[in-house]
């Protein structure tokens, strides 16, 4: 993908023909995610109040452990829907994701998956994101431009989040948290990006995602010197796999670091 797609007008209905999950599929998951961040983890949750109460949102959060989409969907003050690898989408637990109004992304590259978020941001609604693509230390020093498109389409305000705690020390990518740890989640201060006269598509992008990545490293360090939660060691890159996020590293939208 070389250039933005033509922008979308906030609010408005969504492209026809695209099919959004059902406003009910966040309502029965909701309690389900308070329960996984309050009963089987202890979850800190600060921020909240950088959430617009209404409107598009996009929670833009980074990636350490294959918990941190659920961890984000149940500390957020709206209800949210993740894009998630197309994998997943499989078995009992594709039934609950899909319930649950996920949306499914395809690794090799998915341009349908990103106009079907942009048509959860025209109705107003939140899409979650783990823009870096691949379980690391999560310090967000490369992110997918997937983000920075569905922004600059949508005029969706983004959030960054931090996500401490779901992956510690040496533990390896697929490693499960021990039951009643502390987590950490953090709403950062809101941001919006918009297309400048003259700007490219191809520079905007760029721009926008730079911006938006800035933003997520320099919440993530405020919020490991907050709570005092140091991020994981990486893993070995061939050792990482997409997990819950925006867009694959492979997409065809690059990385911006």
């Amino acid at each position: 993908m070389t250039e933005a797609a033509p922008e979308a007008v906030p609010g408005a209905a969504p492209k026809a023909g695209t099919q959004l999950p059902g406003r009910w599929t966040t309502v029965w998951s909701r309690p389900l995610g308070w329960i996984l961040d309050h009963l089987l983890y202890r979850t800190s949750v600060t921020g909240r109040s950088n959430v617009p109460a209404a409107g598009p949102v996009i929670f833009a959060g980074n990636h350490i452990s294959f918990l941190d989409g659920p961890v984000m969907f149940g500390a957020s003050p709206r209800p949210m829907h993740i894009l998630v690898k197309k994998e997943m989408f499989a078995g009992f637990l594709g039934r609950v994701l899909r319930a649950s109004g996920q949306l499914p992304v395809d690794r090799s590259g998915d341009r349908a998956a990103l106009h079907t978020a942009r048509g959860v941001l025209n109705a107003g609604r939140c899409v979650g994101i783990l823009p870096e693509g691949t379980r690391g230390n999560g310090e967000a020093a490369a992110i997918n431009n997937g983000v920075a498109w569905l922004a600059l389409n949508s005029g969706a305000t983004v959030v960054p989040v931090a996500i401490l705690g779901t992956r510690i020390g040496g533990e390896h990518l697929d490693a499960v948290p021990r039951l009643r740890r502390r987590l950490h989640v953090s709403f950062g201060g809101a941001l919006n990006v918009s297309r400048r006269p003259g700007e490219t598509g191809r520079v905007s992008m760029d721009r926008a995602g730079t911006e938006i990545r800035a933003a997520l490293a320099r919440h993530v360090q405020d919020s490991i010197t907050r709570t005092g939660q140091r991020l994981p060691s990486a893993d070995s890159p061939q050792e990482r796999h997409v997990a819950v996020a925006a867009m694959p590293a492979d997409h065809p939208i690059r990385k911006v670091q």
